[in-house]
């Protein structure tokens, strides 16, 4: 009986201890369930918070994907107004220098070579490597534009510095053409006026004479690119100095009846590399031109 009781203590407290280490280790799992229970909360969590910004970023990608297509849109329609722009047929132009005996594509390489010792050229859109393949067309549309725009500048040069302007511009009668008169050549245009009218240069030059001579009377004389010179004789007043540049279409002077003269008239001359030449051919070609 001393034996039995014994044992049946030993077995309480064998029970006991076995109970202890259960709710130990129950407690244990309990807190690792826990653990693991937030952490998937978390998780998930984080995962409906990266879905809702997805959505928010794959709507502000197709704004900006129509934003772009937009700019697309409208660049394509600007290149194209500016391209309409710029078909303007240059032949005649090319038509009116010949006119003038000038050949276009010499005049416009000794135009080219003048402007770009003064100033630069418009200069050529770089492409970047981003995006290459959709800005390769918008780019070689643009600098062919640029081109253009540069080829008609240097023809835009060229008329202003070859005389197709008309020296008087208020109203006038024709009273001698060039060619033989009176048994000599008569070197120039005449055309009459009121005194006073003003005459105008009839292209950007330098003014290298500027006063009297014999039978001209008062006159300016101007020289211009390309060996041409413009004379205006005749004058009742001069209004500018030698050395001074002038400018297409600025008055110089003012019709008169100076020198050998019978009544009030410009005695209006074109001289290429010092031989006259008939100045109708200048006013003719631009008259079709211009």
């Amino acid at each position: 009986m001393s034996d039995r009781k014994e044992a049946e203590e030993r077995l309480a407290t064998l029970q006991a201890s076995e109970a202890g280490d259960v709710v130990q280790a129950s407690d244990a799992s309990i807190g690792a369930i826990d653990l693991l229970a937030n952490a998937l909360a978390e998780t998930a969590a984080e995962r409906d918070q990266i879905a809702t910004e997805a959505i928010d970023a794959s709507v502000v990608t197709e704004k900006f994907d129509l934003e772009l297509r937009l700019m697309k849109e409208r660049n394509n329609e600007i290149l194209g107004q500016l391209e309409d722009a710029l078909t303007v047929p240059v032949e005649p132009l090319d038509d009116m220098f010949r006119a003038a005996d000038l050949e276009p594509e010499q005049l416009m390489r000794d135009v080219h070579q003048d402007h770009s010792q003064k100033s630069a050229s418009l200069t050529q859109i770089q492409m970047s490597t981003m995006g290459a393949a959709d800005l390769a067309d918008e780019t070689l549309r643009a600098n062919r534009i640029l081109d253009q725009l540069d080829r008609i500048n240097h023809y835009r040069l060229a008329v202003e510095r070859i005389p197709f302007a008309m020296p008087v511009q208020a109203s006038f009668r024709y009273t001698s053409g060039f060619g033989p008169r009176w048994g000599r050549m008569h070197k120039g245009l005449d055309m009459a006026g009121p005194v006073g009218t003003p005459i105008y240069s009839t292209a950007d030059g330098v003014v290298t004479y500027a006063g009297w001579q014999s039978g001209y009377g008062r006159i300016i004389k101007v020289q211009h690119e390309f060996g041409i010179e413009t004379r205006y004789p005749h004058l009742n007043k001069i209004r500018v100095k030698v050395g001074q540049k002038v400018s297409r279409g600025e008055q110089i002077g003012d019709m008169g009846s100076s020198g050998r003269s019978t009544g009030p008239h410009l005695h209006y001359e074109i001289r290429v590399k010092g031989e006259a030449v008939d100045p109708m051919i200048y006013i003719r070609a631009a008259q079709n031109t211009l």
